[in-house]
């Protein structure tokens, strides 16, 4: 029962997570919320797995409690041979992120009409988020900072502070490029994500103790 209901914290937590950085995915690369996704794919597992485990136990079946052993087993090591990826391919996977942002200034600047749905999404974070640009500011905009929109990256609020506020061309814009804001998000996340991951290896070796226990109980019989 403990795995289904774990299953389902999961699921629901990695889902919220997906849809609360939508915008800032449809503003930047989907792959950033890889993690997510499989978080998603292991709570759905999880639940499935956890349904096997009671049945298991209440029919004591040792094939069925063998299977969910095996699963869980499985997932266990997946998640540890993705924590040391993570780790070893720390550098590689900063260096995706940079050039993903990168990508995205030369989305912004593009002039053809490409990337119009990008551009369009992203006035749409800069509002919500209260920044400009990607990483360098309403530079980033180019030639479209004044072409897009007369009104782009400017400060919506009643009194302009310097903290939140700067002057670019006679009027106020938002000071904190974008790419901050995603790059807190994507931290943000990486700890809920983390807590998660260490939460439930903590179930699975519980489940994984209690269904061999189970097994070789009922095996004595």
């Amino acid at each position: 029962f403990l795995p289904q209901v774990c299953g389902c914290i999961i699921l629901g937590f990695s889902i919220w997570i997906r849809v609360s950085g939508a915008q800032q995915v449809n503003a930047c690369n989907s792959s950033m919320f890889a993690g997510v996704n499989l978080l998603i794919a292991v709570g759905a597992i999880i639940m499935i797995l956890g349904f096997l485990g009671c049945c298991g136990a209440v029919k004591e079946s040792r094939c069925m409690l063998m299977l969910f052993f095996i699963a869980l087993l499985l997932i266990l090591i997946l998640q540890v041979t993705g924590g040391i990826l993570g780790a070893v391919y720390k550098p590689q996977v900063e260096a995706a992120l940079n050039d993903t942002l990168n990508a995205g200034v030369d989305a912004l600047k593009s002039t053809t009409g490409e990337h119009k749905e990008y551009q369009e999404e992203f006035q749409k974070l800069e509002r919500k988020n209260q920044c400009c640009g990607m990483l360098n500011g309403p530079k980033d905009w180019g030639e479209n900072f004044n072409k897009l929109s007369s009104n782009m990256c400017e400060c919506e609020v009643e009194k302009q502070s310097s903290d939140l506020c700067t002057k670019y061309e006679n009027r106020y814009i938002y000071k904190r490029p974008c790419g901050e804001v995603i790059m807190q998000q994507i931290k943000d996340n990486l700890v809920i994500i983390m807590g998660i991951a260490f939460g439930l290896a903590a179930v699975e070796i519980i489940g994984l103790v209690f269904s061999m226990s189970l097994y070789c109980q009922i095996g004595k019989k």
